[in-house]
Formats: structure tokens, sequence, C-alpha cells
């Protein structure tokens, strides 16, 4: 199974990057085997059941969970700049995520970097140090309800 998975990963890479000529069919499915052959005897994985259920979350609830909170930081940040009075109360805040692995700390700090106003500096363990231009809360609790528990609410459930 671990074969299959590495294959079809490396053959649809190669497809989507070459084309879908019939030759460039031929040369990627003879590409992906011979690096599946070469990559798989030195790499150990799990294969996760529920990726296909992952993925859907992933692209049907937080696709526009994330397209939304990027629609209002960005309608946030030009009210900011074509203001007469440019409001700031920037500062870093330190928050604590409840996500487990590094993937699903990366795709979170990387959704609160891509969200204009906000920037992920640091991931420590299980805390992430943001650059806000505008630090509404007084407390990491707060801090955490404003910037990132929407985001942790639906990758919980891709990265469990």
């Amino acid at each position: 199974m671990k074969y299959l998975a590495t294959f079809l990963v490396l053959f649809a890479s190669y497809v989507l990057l070459a084309g879908f000529e019939v030759t460039e069919l031929a040369v990627g499915a003879v590409i992906a085997v011979i690096l599946t052959i070469l990559i798989t005897k030195h790499v150990e994985y799990k294969i996760d059941y529920l990726l296909p259920y992952k993925l859907v979350v992933f692209l049907v609830v937080y696709l526009p969970v994330f397209i939304y909170q990027l629609i209002l930081a960005n309608i946030d940040v030009a009210r900011r700049v074509l203001s007469p009075k440019i409001p700031l109360n920037s500062g870093f805040v330190k928050i604590k995520t409840d996500l487990d692995g590094e993937f699903g700390k990366l795709t979170l700090a990387n959704s609160i970097t891509l969200t204009p106003g906000t920037l992920t500096v640091d991931v420590d363990n299980d805390e992430l140090y943001i650059h806000c231009i505008d630090v509404k809360g007084k407390s990491e609790e707060e801090n955490r309800k404003n910037i990132s528990s929407l985001f942790e609410r639906v990758l919980r459930v891709v990265f469990k």
C-alpha cells in the first residue's frame, strides 16, 4: 500500500507539472516507478485512511473560513491605511495552540501570516509568537480567540 500511495503522489505531481500528453504520461509513469522504488525503502510513514475525509473537510470547511478571514483582514488593513489617522496598537502576542503535529502548527502559522495585519514570527513547541498591527486582547486567551481560535477549530479535525 505504501508503494502504491508513493507512486500515485509522484505520478500525479509529475503529470500536473508536465502535462497530459501520452508521451509525458509514459515518461512520468517510468520516473514515478523508479523514484518509488528508491524513496520508499528509505522513508517510513503511515498512510492515514481518513485522508479523503480530512481533505474534504479542509477544502469544504477550512478554505472558506480562511478566505472569509482573509477578506475581513484585508478590509481592516485597507481601512487603517486610508484613514487620516492610522489607528495602530501594534505589538507581539503569544498564543498557545492545542494542535498536534508539526504540519498542523505550520498550517496554522501560515494561515495567520497570510491574513494581513498579522505575522507569525516564531513557533516554540505549542506556542506561537505573532506580531499584530492591532492587539485587541488583554490576555493570552483573548488574543487566541481573536486571532487563531476559528482556524484551530477546523484544523483540529483535519490534523488529528
